[in-house]
């Protein structure tokens, strides 16, 4: 009995990680659409010349630049390298990190089919004070020395891209084709962290109980405890929890779910999505690029602003009465009907493969013209991509033993 229980429990945590992404795919092809056609006819070049100062107007550029960027982490953390070797300010660079990861419209759209309207606009408000905050504190705390350091640090990179004429892009074949490599490219970025996030939400849902979480974030001393005091605690935990599951970029969306369904207040779930540049593997990538000072440094700018932020949402959103509820069960979220959501996906798998056909059509011009570039990333497997197919095992099994079991009752 025990035994039949622990895998009815286990196919159900596969279907429900299969779920999130059911609910989910549509918007991340169609974010990833629009990046990538913003990506390919949007010219940036001329931008970066005037991030060298830490400005309102050069951090404004660089929230704008990030946000017509890719969600994911790591690129967020390669691109702002870039810009750091251009001669941008590390005020400009952290900018950059938390546009490109928290303002970008496939978040937006995430954020808004599971968690709703308040935490989309509690999202795009808060990314814009969470990069002000950052960007006073840096200014404040600047370690010149440490700085100097991590930009002699930087090597050279040759990601140079030449000043073009966005009219003429936009309406030759070469210009769309090109837009189908940015986005097939962006994908072969995220989709371990997507297919862990995903995987890791969908068991966590079925198989962490709801007391855990009640201890982790107060929620059962809600009666007890001061308000204020809760919502403290939960914005300063998050960015640990957050860190603990080492999913970045937009896996985390469904876990935060998780949270919300759980009980947890808003502050912590707030903490919780805006830490994904927080993950040790992350840091460890900083620390890569401009050494452990620097990056623990940027780690711990971030950890502040990010708690700080939480707290005047919260503040503010209660103040306005719109504080949102811990209302979505993951149940909901994770039905297989015919409704808006079939169609959606169905038209998001036309969209993949016309964009698949352009990318192959791209990299034919570009051998025509001798530019033989690989675009695509290391295939070697590494840890996470090694994780990545552990998750999808896991999930593909889950599925099998989902219908034995029910086919056996």
């Amino acid at each position: 009995m025990e035994e039949m229980s622990f895998w009815s429990v286990y196919g159900e945590a596969a279907k429900t990680a299969v779920g999130f992404f059911w609910k989910s795919g549509w918007a991340f092809v169609f974010g990833y659409f629009v990046s990538a056609m913003i990506q390919a006819f949007v010219p940036k070049k001329k931008l970066t010349r005037y991030m060298g100062k830490p400005g309102v107007k050069s951090v404004s550029l660089s929230t704008l630049f990030g946000a017509a960027s890719s969600s994911c982490s790591f690129a967020a953390l390669a691109a702002a390298r870039a810009l750091v070797q251009k001669g941008a300010h590390f005020i400009v660079a952290v900018a950059f990190m938390f546009a490109s990861t928290n303002l970008v419209i496939e978040l937006g759209v995430l954020i808004f089919i599971f968690l709703g309207w308040q935490y989309l606009a509690a999202e795009l408000i808060g990314g814009v004070v969470l990069i002000a905050i950052s960007s006073i504190l840096i200014s404040l705390s600047y370690p010149r020395k440490w700085a100097s350091e991590a930009r002699d640090k930087v090597s050279e990179e040759s990601d140079e891209e030449e000043d073009f004429d966005w009219r003429k892009r936009i309406k030759s074949r070469e210009g769309w084709f090109m837009v189908g490599q940015k986005f097939v490219s962006d994908w072969a970025m995220v989709w371990e962290e997507i297919l862990i996030g995903f995987t890791v939400a969908g068991f966590v849902a079925v198989l962490v109980p709801a007391s855990f979480w009640s201890k982790i974030f107060l929620s059962d001393l809600a009666n007890t405890l001061p308000a204020w005091l809760i919502a403290l605690e939960n914005a300063l935990i998050a960015p640990f929890v957050a860190a603990a599951t080492f999913i970045g970029s937009m896996g985390n969306i469904p876990l935060a779910t998780v949270l919300n369904a759980n009980g947890v207040l808003f502050a912590g779930i707030m903490g919780f999505i805006y830490s994904d540049l927080m993950v040790p593997p992350l840091v460890q990538v900083n620390a890569k690029y401009y050494g452990w000072k620097m990056a623990l440094y940027i780690a711990a700018t971030m950890f502040v602003s990010i708690v700080v932020t939480a707290l005047i949402l919260n503040g503010v959103f209660a103040l306005l009465g719109i504080v949102p509820k811990s209302s979505k069960a993951i149940s909901e979220l994770t039905q297989f009907k015919i409704d808006y959501t079939f169609w959606m996906n169905l038209a998001s798998v036309i969209i993949v493969l016309t964009l698949a056909i352009f990318r192959r059509k791209y990299q034919k011009l570009q051998q025509a013209k001798g530019q033989h570039h690989d675009m695509d990333h290391n295939g070697k497997i590494g840890i996470k991509r090694f994780i990545a197919y552990l998750a999808a095992g896991l999930v593909v099994v889950g599925l099998i033993v989902f219908w034995l079991t029910k086919v056996g009752s």
